[in-house]
């Protein structure tokens, strides 16, 4: 797996002008091809009398599920940009969808290979973005005696505890770095005087 990977922090639109034509950029984080294609589908439903709605999407940490569509446009001329943008900011789990209302006005080859590249990256920079770190997920086990004090201890330490379960006993489910566990382990027996237990979990991204 990727240590890390960027992505864009919200779903939203941004939309700029050129030569009277309306170029509406749609962004939103996907995890699955599934996603990627629900929400541009749910553009088009937003733009029906739209001439374009071209799209991009890059998947997987390491982007290796990438997809364009220039949707009418010229060949080469949308889709590909728009990913191309999305892969020079290095951005990954996300879809990009660019409609396009004709102003009237043609813009030839270079022109549409501009707008759809820069209606992305204006988007990204309006929305913003967020880095997302790989992470070991853990769950402390502890009993109901003890879990309210652990619990403000593991905050005070900086650590996220995700989810809390109460049953016999109280599971906190929290996510460090691999490279932590060690150390973590060795916290939770000191601050605990060894009755609370660690279990390791698998992996998951977090922000940063």
């Amino acid at each position: 797996m990727q240590d890390e990977y960027r992505t864009v922090a919200r779903q939203g639109v941004h939309e700029i002008e050129i030569n009277k034509s309306r170029f509406i950029c749609a962004l939103a984080p996907a995890a699955t091809e599934e996603e990627a294609q629900s929400f541009i589908a749910r553009v088009r439903k937003e733009h029906p009398t739209a001439r374009h709605h071209c799209f991009a999407y890059v998947l997987g940490a390491d982007g290796s599920v990438q997809k364009a569509s220039d949707d009418g446009e010229p060949g080469g001329t949308a889709g590909v940009p728009m990913l191309q943008m999305l892969l020079r900011r290095e951005m990954r789990y996300v879809v990009a969808v660019v409609t396009r209302y004709f102003g009237g006005i043609k813009l030839g080859a270079g022109g549409l290979i501009r707008a759809y590249g820069g209606a992305v990256g204006e988007a990204l920079d309006a929305l913003g973005t967020v880095t997302r770190r790989r992470y070991r997920l853990g769950t402390v086990v502890i009993d109901h005696q003890r879990a309210g004090k652990l619990e403000n201890e593991l905050r005070a330490a900086g650590r996220t505890v995700r989810e809390v379960t109460y049953g016999d006993r109280v599971r906190m489910e929290i996510g460090l770095p691999d490279a932590e566990v060690d150390a973590f382990r060795a916290w939770l027996a000191d601050v605990t005087a060894g009755t609370a237990e660690f279990e390791r979990g698998g992996e998951a991204y977090g922000e940063v």
